[in-house]
């Protein structure tokens, strides 16, 4: 079983999934930061792959794609980071990036990669579900990936349940129509929102995205999925960490609820 699979089927509460951008704050911190967030308790990390015109995402994951870029990060270079990552980490992990890198790396090697070192599953928003589904499917399923989707409250009933067809995993919801980090909190239009999509008894979990910042939007965006992803709240903490490893534990343990 694909470990995402896994973890929302022991799943005892809330699932929280927290982004990290690759080779951030520095350059060897991506074994460090992944060690961290799974001894905090994050139940899946996604590391973003640092591109040059992440147009999904707000200023402070920007921010940190360019800093990471700055000090020489490539895929290759991350591949290189996790070749011995399942000696450590036992929770899902997901790249989460643009397809564009992909591409010039040559989809199914990349793909054979991500096996090797034991990636989970990929989220690349700009790339479109008719191409996935024509071009890319079968080779994501060769090597064992799952490819997670994302929804917006814009998002038709008629693609989301296509989406939901065609999905393995979860289905990344987004909570608003906006960048990452853009917006902070649940609002009462986004329940709205989140009480339309329960009610479609999609067959794949959710979890929501974007707005998420702290143990209280957590457990609100988790009342309405099975749980929530934290990403510009986290990256902001590793700009400003001074003891990587502790303040990460703590972070996460504080979104947790555990002490």
């Amino acid at each position: 079983m694909n470990r995402i699979s896994a973890v929302f089927e022991a799943a005892k509460g809330p699932i929280l999934n927290v982004y990290a951008t690759a080779g951030f704050p520095n350059f060897g911190d991506t074994m460090t930061v992944l060690e961290a967030l799974q001894e905090g308790g994050a139940d899946v990390i996604e590391i973003g792959m640092p591109y040059s015109d992440p147009v999904a995402d707000g200023e402070t994951i920007q921010q940190s794609n360019q800093v990471s870029l700055d000090q020489g990060m490539t895929v290759a270079h991350l591949f290189e980071q996790l070749k011995d990552m399942r000696a450590k980490v036992q929770v899902p992990v997901l790249l989460m990036g643009y397809i564009n890198p992909v591409l010039q790396f040559g989809v199914e090697k990349f793909c054979q990669k991500c096996q090797e070192v034991g990636v989970d599953g990929l989220i690349l928003p700009d790339l479109p579900m008719a191409e996935y589904e024509s071009e890319y499917q079968a080779i994501f399923e060769r090597y064992g990936l799952f490819n997670i989707f994302l929804i917006t409250p814009q998002t038709a009933d008629e693609r989301i349940r296509r989406i939901d067809s065609v999905s393995q995993g979860f289905i990344y919801m987004v909570s608003s129509a906006s960048t990452t980090g853009a917006k902070t909190g649940i609002s009462s239009e986004q329940e709205l929102y989140f009480e339309r999509i329960n009610r479609m008894n999609l067959k794949n979990p959710r979890l929501i995205g974007f707005g998420i910042s702290d143990r209280e939007s957590f457990l609100k965006a988790s009342a309405s999925a099975s749980g929530a992803i934290i990403g510009s709240a986290f990256v902001k903490l590793l700009a400003r960490s001074s003891d990587l490893r502790g303040d990460i534990v703590t972070f996460v343990r504080g979104i947790k609820g555990v002490k």
